[in-house]
């Protein structure tokens, strides 16, 4: 591993070098056991501690099969699919690795007693299956979690609803937070060239859900001038969303829990924020009751915040703690867009609400290539930027998924993983000038004493 190291840092190293160096037989990788499952079997929800789940171990390095590759990661990041995957809810993750396990005898290789999580990565191409052309040994790429089989017709119009569509490293093994991983080829992009190795680590999930759920035609198809009420506007998603409304002329409401997180918001450049802990909104009088009063007030809180506009789309992602009230403020004829219900799946609404004012309710889930490459893109152009605010080592993710269960982060929480420390991976500095503040941004609000690099 020691001779991947050094040829990925050695600016000098050449395609026919990566493509010579051996793979070694096995890697260190952050799994889950499937002996474990049972832990938090009647555990609350706010005394389970999804670090005692997860274990750094060495295992197997997976055979290369057609059409993938396989990459040594420089740098993951933890998602929400992560914090599930270690609390063993809503259901166990292995429970997906045998159903994939079953399809054929390729897919066999994901039905293991352990799970290598993790659905973001930076690295270098080491090497590439039969069938493979756009890519090869020595590439810098970031890859993005859809993995699709696309052998039936459904998912040749959109990618994201082939039968066979799985999330990497959620529902598929020899995830991301790992020394190697094992993705298919079209899921590779180019690493953005001004980033570092765990800045262009952590976008992949985020950035590519927050592009396909507000701007794509398979989203809700935001425009120029929309009012885009965003849930979590300084998180994962909701910092992605709020820097695309911002860079496609609409106007965000960015709510969010603390003053920090509003200053972050502010600094990104949106003026209209609610700070929902400060402001107490409470949307549920009990577990069982919701309080349309506080809609109200929300409504009221919005307009003053708009010139008296509803919202024209509501970007949603808490699910059962606001769906009422997003149900509520959006404008006649909006648009509810929903993924992810990081408070719960069931979500309760007043249907009047829904139906008599002509709105409408999106599902959305991740991204295609296609939505993913876009987003992509325009991170390599510096149009938006990294959400990135604190980095552990790989031996660390355990605390990295507690942070993020706990809600104790801001924007992107990276890990390392071949990188042997912070700041590596810059091909373009001149660029990496221009946007240096922004990239910073949310480690200067983590670590408000530290000097931008």
């Amino acid at each position: 591993m020691e001779d991947i190291i050094s040829a990925v840092l050695d600016p000098d190293t050449r395609p026919e070098d990566f493509a010579a160096l051996p793979v070694p037989e096995h890697y260190r990788a952050v799994t889950l056991h499937a002996d474990e499952v049972e832990m938090f079997a009647g555990v609350a929800a706010e005394a389970r501690e999804p670090r005692r789940a997860v274990h750094l171990d060495d295992v197997a390095v997976p055979e290369v099969g057609p059409g993938e590759a396989l990459v040594a990661v420089m740098a993951s990041s933890i998602n929400y699919n992560t914090v599930w995957s270690s609390l063993f809810d809503p259901m166990p993750s292995f429970t997906f690795l045998a159903r994939y396990g079953r399809r054929s005898p390729l897919a066999r290789r994901h039905d293991l007693p352990y799970h290598v999580i993790g659905s973001d990565l930076s690295g270098v191409v080491l090497r590439t299956g039969p069938g493979v052309y756009a890519w090869k040994p020595g590439d810098e790429v970031v890859a993005h979690c859809l993995s699709a089989e696309l052998e039936a017709p459904e998912g040749h119009n959109d990618t994201m609803l082939d039968p066979d569509q799985r999330i990497w490293g959620y529902e598929t093994n020899f995830g991301g937070l790992a020394q190697l991983a094992l993705v298919k080829a079209n899921q590779l992009m180019p690493k953005p060239a001004h980033l570092t190795w765990e800045e262009a680590g952590t976008p992949g999930l985020v950035a590519s859900t927050a592009y396909r759920q507000l701007v794509s035609r398979n989203g809700a198809q935001m425009k120029q001038g929309d009012n885009v009420l965003i849930w979590g506007a300084s998180g994962g998603v909701g910092a992605f969303a709020t820097q695309l409304a911002l860079a496609g002329g609409a106007k965000p409401i960015c709510v969010v829990s603390s003053p920090t997180k509003a200053a972050i918001c502010r600094a990104m450049g949106a003026d209209a924020v609610i700070d929902r802990t400060d402001e107490a909104f409470t949307f549920w009088k009990d577990e069982y009751t919701q309080d349309p009063g506080e809609w109200k007030r929300f409504g009221r809180r919005i307009r003053e915040l708009t010139g008296g506009e509803d919202p024209d789309i509501v970007f949603e992602h808490p699910g059962r703690d606001t769906f009422g009230a997003s149900v509520y403020v959006t404008r006649k004829g909006g648009t509810i867009v929903t993924c992810a219900s990081t408070s719960g799946y069931r979500h309760e609404y007043d249907n009047r609400y829904l139906w008599m004012s002509l709105k409408r309710i999106v599902g959305s889930h991740f991204a295609n290539y296609r939505e993913a490459w876009e987003v992509n893109r325009l991170i390599a152009k510096g149009r938006i930027h990294p959400t990135l605010s604190k980095t552990y080592a790989l031996a660390d993710a355990g605390q990295a998924v507690d942070d993020v269960y706990r809600n104790r982060h801001l924007g992107k929480v990276g890990v390392l993983a071949l990188a042997p420390h912070e700041g590596l991976g810059v091909r373009d500095t001149a660029m990496r000038e221009q946007h240096l503040d922004a990239i910073n941004r949310f480690r200067r609000a983590d670590r408000p004493t530290t000097s931008p690099r």
